[in-house]
Order: C-alpha cells, then sequence, then structure tokens
C-alpha cells in the first residue's frame, strides 16, 4: 500500500469528478444517492441515477448538491467516500484531496467542504476557486490578466467570475443551469402537448432540439404520460418549443454579464472586452450557445472545449505545476 495519494475533487450539482494522481485518470460519476426507508443505501452515483424517475415510494435518489452548493453534508460525504474507494483511495498515511470550490460562498459553506473531506482523519484538504481552477484550464496567465470573466454554466448554477492579477475580485453564482432548462421543457411540454415527460427525456431534447443560432423547423418523438388519460402516449415535439423554453434563463444570463461589466473598473472592463469572454461548464454544449451569448452581449465568446470537464483539468494541472500552488489554501 502507497504511503500518500492525491485527488482532485469537483463537486457538481449533476456530476461528480474525481482525478487520481497516481492513476492519473478522472473518474466521472453522477452526483446521486439511492436510500432506502432513509437509511438504507442502494447505490451511489451513475448506480444511482440507473435508478432516479424509476424508484419505488419507499426508495429515495437524492442530488445532494443543489444550485453549487453542498444541501446536504451527510450524503455529499458518503457519495464522496464511496467514489475515492472507488478510486482506490487507500494509502497509509491519507490523501491529499484537492476541492474546487465556488468563490462565492460563505465560511459556513467552505466549512461543509471541509467537513465532507475530512471524514477520514488522515487526510488533507486543500480548496481551490472554482474560477481560478478553469482559468488555468483555459491557458489564461492569471498574474497577468488585467481583467478575465469566466462564466462557467453547470447544471443546476452558473458562475460569473472576475480575475484580476491573480485575484478574484467579483463572483456571483446563479441558479440558472441545465436542469432549470430541463424543468421548464417538462412543463412546457405538458402545457402544449397534456404530455408529461420525465428529465432524462428533456435533456435530450434540449440538446437535439434546442438551435439557439438557426431553426431548421425539426422535430422528435418522445414517450411520456397522457396527463388526462395517465397511459403512455408518443408526440412530437417541435425544435421552437424547445428553443422558446430555454431562450429566457439563457438571456438572464446575458443580463447578469452585461451588469457585471457594468459594475467593475473600466480598466478592467476594457481588458474583458479586449480578450472577450470564457465560457464553460456542460450546459454551453447546446448548439448555438456561443453565437447565442455574442448576439445578445456584443461581446467575443470563447468557448472551452473541455465544457463541464474545464474545472477538473485546471485542478490536475494545479496539482502537477509547483508554481500554482499559491491558489491552493
Amino acid at each position: 500500500m502507497p504511503l500518500h495519494k492525491a485527488f482532485g475533487v469537483d463537486l457538481g450539482s449533476s456530476l461528480i469528478k474525481i482525478y487520481s494522481q497516481s492513476q492519473d485518470t478522472i473518474i466521472t460519476e453522477k452526483n446521486m444517492i439511492a436510500v432506502r426507508n432513509r437509511n438504507r443505501v442502494l447505490a451511489v452515483g451513475s448506480d444511482a441515477y440507473e435508478i432516479f424517475e424509476k424508484n419505488p415510494s419507499n426508495v429515495s435518489v437524492i442530488a445532494p448538491v443543489h444550485g453549487g452548493k453542498i444541501a446536504d453534508i451527510h450524503h455529499t460525504e458518503m457519495i464522496l467516500q464511496a467514489l475515492l474507494e472507488k478510486a482506490d483511495a487507500q494509502a497509509l498515511l491519507g490523501c491529499s484531496l484537492y476541492l474546487a470550490i465556488p468563490s462565492d460562498l460563505s465560511e459556513i459553506d467552505k466549512r461543509a467542504y471541509c467537513t465532507i473531506g475530512n471524514s477520514n482523519r488522515k487526510n488533507k484538504v486543500y480548496m481551490v476557486d472554482k474560477s481560478i481552477a478553469d482559468a488555468v484550464a483555459l491557458g489564461i496567465p492569471i498574474l497577468n490578466t488585467k481583467g478575465t470573466m469566466i462564466v462557467n454554466i453547470g447544471a443546476q448554477s452558473t458562475e460569473i467570475s472576475v480575475i484580476e492579477r491573480g485575484k478574484v475580485i467579483v463572483s456571483k453564482l446563479l441558479e440558472t443551469g441545465g436542469k432549470q432548462l430541463n424543468d421548464g421543457i417538462v412543463n412546457e411540454v405538458r402545457r402544449h402537448y397534456n404530455l408529461y415527460i420525465g428529465n432524462r427525456t428533456a435533456r435530450r431534447l434540449k440538446f437535439s432540439l434546442a438551435y439557439l443560432k438557426e431553426d431548421p423547423m425539426e422535430a422528435r418523438k418522445v414517450t411520456g404520460i397522457d396527463s388526462l388519460s395517465g397511459l403512455p402516449r408518443e408526440q412530437a415535439v417541435t425544435s421552437d418549443l424547445i428553443y422558446e423554453t430555454i431562450r429566457r434563463p439563457i438571456r438572464s444570463i446575458c443580463d447578469e454579464i452585461l451588469f457585471f461589466l457594468e459594475r467593475i473598473p473600466p480598466q478592467i472592463r476594457s481588458s474583458i472586452e479586449d480578450q472577450g469572454i470564457f465560457v464553460a461548464g456542460g450546459t454551453s454544449r447546446i448548439p448555438g450557445m456561443e453565437w447565442f451569448l455574442r448576439q445578445e452581449t456584443g461581446k467575443k465568446i470563447r468557448l472551452s472545449d473541455y465544457y463541464e470537464f474545464c474545472t477538473i483539468q485546471g485542478l490536475k494541472e494545479i496539482m502537477e505545476n509547483r508554481t500554482l500552488q499559491k491558489w491552493v489554501r
């Protein structure tokens, strides 16, 4: 058994990503836990997601991270420990855990991250701002930047941050992300077609029909439950409906970006406008997202190729590069 191991952890609202330094691999699992009768754990991670929306009444499928923050410390800790065991986190002297955390957190929220990482007393817990990890993955010269804006559009939240000369000078978590778009699609399909579809189906429609740049007038057949008869029924859902549903929430993100630009000093705003706004996160995969953000903000948009893996890639680089350790606390 090795003496010591190090892991990077990105606790997303939908996915938990764990980087194992010794194996140089990234494990990705759903951030969910399935519990029977409130106390018996049935499944963790992607296995729990397989039960989601199929679970009987005595089984709860819980997502313990909500809106980008830890909402349930106990279940988050259980998920993290189970997935660390899956990543072979066995070491005589314990492990070093590098946790990516949102910059816009209270001291109580930060303490929650320490708690879930320190369940094994041998572990050492380090924290890195998510926006700093994103900046590293994006190749931004953090110490030299006179102003950089990073927008991470995640599963349940969007984090907008501005970095200047190695510091996060302003950051805000918005409760707008992929889940809110999915919920909107579920509601609109029910309203227009009297058909109830699940979250998984809504997510598939979001990525296949949400054309933000152009409208090819496509449609997809989905199967759901008829709201009136309670029986299964097929229905063709159009791209128009999906576009109109997700347009408003994404436009609200654009409004916040413009509001941020108005609040910061002119020299920082000028630097951001010169280099463009960096965008990451799983929801940025929606077709035409880059074009839509550019149209709504009037600014140059630079979309990360890492998408939802941007933060964990940044953590990986920070763990492996001693010169980047100054951003670890």
